[in-house]
């Protein structure tokens, strides 16, 4: 079940695009401006909106770690913006001064990609802020791009309906011919599938177009083999163009938005319809995943951002979405303790985790000494921060699930002052009182409260205390 939990409507102008970090949603608009919210409370940070576009902008992303936010524009540039502080670091302008319509951040090395109207693609160094390599497609504006999860190449989208694939030096290796009237959007998942045949590991890519399709595709990246695309299926949901498309952080949904103002999650396995979504009033032009929470956002030329919440019982990135399992977290991968990392804000330390071939297991078997002496972490603060996320994790693996109803609907964590509020809902107080500090309308519904008053939920707070007991005993 998907259950539209709130909607942004701070756009004066049609939404383009919305992006999520960890903690943060980003949305960009035509009327010039970014704008950045918290993920714990839906409320705008108060650096945003982020303006210095001239003209509409088209694309939003975060870096890996979300501490960059980066932007691209039809006045030619791409900005990059610290998403702490909202400071500008950045503008890059595009070789020719054509529109940009798409950037991307690669995973490694910090690399953003940025296509333009006239074709032109350039790969951006973040770090010096010089052009690192720029190349241009056969025809077309340069309307969609993703990378690889290894970042050793990525694949781009044309108006002339072409798929091209790219390595990192920006050679061009693989051209297919996919949506007969320009491909619209493109995205690779994280996840790979293997092949039990031949040991292969493929990745799944989709597309969509303006031929009303979404294609899902294989692909295959080996330096023996070389590039090899093929066509899985092609999902034929919509009833106009498709004109945004995404996969879920572990590859088994897939979401699309479309002129036809619906939008659809389908199973990636079978193609299947999960859900089809039809509260936007207008064209959908974006949409996007959560990366460690069982959130959708949706954006539309009605000026409004939907926030949807899924009830499914999925694991992202290794991460299980509602409740964390130990059997899961000791499973992990080192690319899963890699995201977990970068999701605590500990991104500079994937780097030493993967030197050090940190598992699940072993993570969950870090000590402060071993942090010390094994890790070499010198610093005593930057130790205790990893030791007490460690320990965090650690409390979560071995609990058992928490009834939904003793969990806050904004917050969800397990509430220790529960109100009910005039909506019928019970909420955590500190939460739900920052909530209505900034606005009147219910977190559950959206509608508006006819009163602020909070009551104290007794029955409740008796019923999560006597539960409480019971895990203790």
């Amino acid at each position: 079940m998907a259950t539209l939990i709130h909607t942004l409507a701070d756009h004066s102008d049609d939404v383009n695009c919305c992006a999520f970090s960890s903690s943060c949603l980003a949305t960009c608009s035509l009327d010039k401006t970014i704008r950045v919210y918290s993920l714990s409370t839906f409320t705008e940070l108060p650096y945003s909106p982020l303006e210095g576009h001239r003209y509409a902008v088209h694309c939003c992303c975060f870096s890996p770690s979300g501490r960059v936010l980066a932007s691209c524009s039809t006045d030619g540039t791409a900005a990059l913006w610290d998403s702490r502080d909202g400071r500008r670091l950045a503008v890059l302008e595009q070789p020719g001064a054509s529109p940009v319509r798409v950037c991307r951040f690669s995973p490694e090395p910090a690399c953003l990609l940025a296509g333009a109207a006239d074709g032109s693609l350039v790969l951006w160094n973040v770090h010096s802020l010089k052009l690192y390599r720029s190349g241009k497609v056969k025809g077309g504006s340069l309307m969609a791009c993703a990378f690889s999860p290894n970042g050793n190449f990525f694949v781009t989208g044309s108006s002339s309906g072409d798929l091209t694939i790219w390595d990192d030096k920006m050679r061009c290796l693989y051209n297919e011919k996919a949506h007969d009237l320009g491909v619209t959007c493109c995205d690779i998942s994280s996840h790979p599938i293997s092949d039990n045949e031949n040991g292969l590991k493929y990745f799944q890519m989709a597309s969509c177009g303006q031929d009303n399709q979404i294609k899902l595709w294989l692909i295959l990246f080996a330096d023996f083999l070389g590039v090899q695309l093929k066509c899985k299926c092609t999902l034929n949901g919509h009833s106009a163009p498709v004109l945004a498309c995404a996969f879920s952080c572990d590859g088994q949904m897939i979401v699309s938005g479309s002129v036809d103002k619906c939008v659809i999650i389908y199973e990636t396995s079978t193609g299947n319809t999960l859900h089809t979504l039809s509260q936007h009033t207008r064209y959908v032009t974006t949409c996007a995943f959560a990366p460690h929470s069982p959130l959708l956002a949706t954006g539309s030329m009605d000026k409004t951002v939907h926030i949807w919440q899924l009830d499914l019982k999925e694991h992202c990135a290794g991460v299980t979405v509602e409740n964390e399992s130990k059997v899961a977290v000791e499973d992990w991968s080192e690319d899963d303790v890699s995201a977990w990392l970068c999701a605590q804000d500990l991104s500079d330390f994937v780097g030493l985790f993967k030197m050090n071939n940190i598992n699940g297991k072993e993570l969950l078997n870090l000590t402060k000494e071993s942090l010390a002496n094994e890790l070499k972490i010198e610093s005593l603060g930057l130790r205790s921060k990893v030791l007490q996320k460690i320990e965090e994790l650690r409390m979560t693996t071995i609990s058992v699930s928490v009834p939904d109803e003793f969990l806050c609907p904004i917050t969800r964590e397990l509430m220790n002052d529960p109100v009910i509020a005039t909506d019928g809902y019970s909420y955590e107080r500190e939460a739900m009182e920052n909530w209505i500090s900034n606005r009147r309308s219910s977190p559950m519904t959206n509608l508006p409260l006819h009163s602020l008053m909070l009551t104290p939920n007794r029955t409740l707070k008796m019923a999560i205390s006597r539960w409480l007991e019971t895990q203790q005993k």
